[in-house]
């Protein structure tokens, strides 16, 4: 079977909206695909402010939020489907949404984006949700993307996607996945600081010296210590992290070097959980941070197993890839959820379905 789906994603990292048109090719359970088209569609201030103060509205501006960026969404898809040419050749697509609060111990995982809104806009059968039914199972929800790693990529045991969180997968007899760490959501911030959006290949951070103390405190956040599967909620960076990376001040470089460094040790800590990690496996690193070259140089620096950064259009359009195989698949009605990865009770083929065309 052959399948062209549209995947969309949003990141904790806010720095834009991804689609990706993905075309699959299923032959007796064996799955192939490829990346036709991929834009990331940079939020204007007045979407990035919306998005950021999300978690602080009342419940109906919440809910008039949920349904204007479903709105939102769907014409951006309609725009995409304009500049491509892609009338009439899209099956479904598949929306992760933004994701605002994340409680999954008391089952409990919010991403607005309606996905009504995005039928109805597009005309399109639409899957959105597709972390709620693994976290009312008891799961944490989190990561999802493991489905897509283990049907499309054979051939490496551990995947580390770096994107406002930083998660890791490893492939083995019993697949594995959880949230490592923070990650370029609190380097931003930082970065912010200076009036730049990000630091760009982290230059600013190859300059830093990294603090000790800071860099101690840091490793010591309960978090780290529990057992997977487990999960980040944004406000970990934003509400946890950065406030201490503030109170030490100091040069912003050298604050950007210690949390390079930060994210490096809790990667290799992670790896090290695992008793095949050594030379002979591989790494496949994707998301923004597998852009940062300063990043990669210190992982490639302290990790045993060799670091793989794949064409660019994996690294940044990997999750949205994901997303639209996670639709296929709930339109097939089959898994699309770990309960391995996530601690739920049982796999689940996760995901509200909205026809946006006449029954």
């Amino acid at each position: 079977m052959i399948y062209r789906a549209i995947g969309i994603m949003s990141g904790s990292s806010l720095d834009g909206l991804d689609i990706a048109l993905v075309e699959f090719h299923e032959n007796g359970g064996k799955w192939q695909f490829e990346i036709q088209q991929a834009d990331c569609l940079a939020y204007t201030p007045e979407w990035r402010s919306k998005l950021e103060q999300a978690v602080t509205l009342n419940a109906l501006d919440y809910q008039l939020l949920h349904t204007a960026y479903g709105h939102y969404i769907g014409a951006q898809v309609n725009a995409f489907i304009d500049r491509y040419d892609l009338h009439y050749k899209i099956a479904v697509i598949g929306s992760h949404g933004h994701t605002t609060f994340h409680v999954p111990e008391q089952r409990m995982t919010g991403q607005i984006g309606d996905g009504a809104a995005i039928a109805a806009e597009t005309g399109l059968t639409v899957v959105t949700d597709l972390r709620a039914m693994d976290v009312a199972l008891g799961g944490q929800g989190a990561p999802i993307v493991p489905i897509g790693e283990q049907l499309l990529l054979p051939g490496y045991r551990y995947f580390l996607n770096i994107g406002g969180i930083a998660n890791l997968s490893v492939k083995d007899r019993v697949y594995r996945a959880f949230d490592v760490c923070a990650a370029n959501r609190v380097l931003n911030l930082l970065a912010g600081e200076l009036g730049r959006e990000f630091d760009a290949n982290g230059a600013l951070a190859a300059t830093g010296e990294v603090n000790e103390a800071l860099l101690e405190e840091l490793d010591a956040l309960d978090f780290y210590q529990l057992p997977a599967p487990k999960s980040l909620a944004n406000d970990f960076g934003t509400d946890r992290v950065y406030p201490i990376l503030q109170r030490y001040g100091g040069r912003v470089e050298d604050r950007l070097r210690t949390y390079t460094e930060h994210i490096v040790r809790q990667v290799a800590r992670a790896l090290e959980t695992d008793s095949g990690y050594g030379a002979e496996q591989q790494l496949l690193v994707t998301g923004g941070g597998a852009l940062n070259g300063f990043l990669m140089s210190r992982l490639k620096q302290v990790l045993k197993t060799a670091v793989v950064v794949p064409d660019e259009k994996l690294v940044l359009y990997k999750e949205a890839m994901i997303m639209a195989l996670m639709a296929v698949l709930r339109w097939r009605e089959e898994t699309n959820v770990l309960c391995s990865v996530t601690g739920a009770s049982r796999d689940s083929a996760g995901g509200a379905m909205w026809l946006g065309t006449q029954a």
